[in-house]
């Protein structure tokens, strides 16, 4: 199932939400993709003003330099900013695993074990005068039972607002319940 919803900045994501079994399930939030208007638009405007530069000089060195900037410019923006999905895949007796999907097709991956998991919260920040809801993961500190060692936050490109975020929230704490009750074997 997929709902629209915004982030915090108002642009479109929506939320696929997948039930595998009663105790699994993966929450993804997609980003729009790259807009070709926008990426054929900053490179025109790139290789107009080095074309500009190229007749004030008239060396070619500088035509060469823009089209080299442009292409290693968008490889890494493609490979190391552009996030178009993150997901979270919540598994009852295992843990929890993190997943960012960049534009190039290139994953990231981190997994989280379930004993490590105290609980998963939705948080609140102060950013430019304006309150903003995040989702995270709050780890359990092996020293102290009652404490907390380290804070996961989630989704932190996409930023949904906290609409979509509650509805995750809602799916993590369903599975955490039940891990909770479920009885303990040692």
């Amino acid at each position: 199932e997929e709902r629209p919803f915004r982030s915090a900045s108002g642009a479109a994501l929506a939320l696929r939400r997948r039930q595998h079994s009663a105790s699994c399930r993966e929450l993804a939030v997609r980003c729009p993709h790259l807009q070709l208007r926008s990426l054929s638009a900053a490179t025109s405007a790139v290789w107009l003003a080095a074309y500009g530069l190229f007749v004030l000089t008239e060396n070619s060195v500088v035509l060469s330099a823009a089209i080299f900037i442009t292409l290693f410019g968008l490889i890494i923006y493609l490979h190391f900013v552009k996030i178009d999905q993150e997901s979270l895949l919540v598994i009852g007796s295992l843990g929890i695993q993190v997943t960012s999907s960049y534009a190039s097709g290139k994953e990231s991956t981190t997994f989280i074990e379930m004993s490590q998991v105290k609980d998963v919260v939705i948080n609140e920040a102060i950013h430019m005068q304006k309150v903003i809801y995040y989702l995270c993961i709050l780890l359990q500190d092996p020293g102290d039972p009652q404490g907390v060692s380290e804070v996961v936050p989630l989704f932190q490109s996409s930023k949904p607002r906290l609409d979509c975020l509650i509805e995750v929230y809602k799916s993590c704490q369903e599975i955490l319940a039940q891990r909770k009750t479920a009885p303990q074997s040692s």
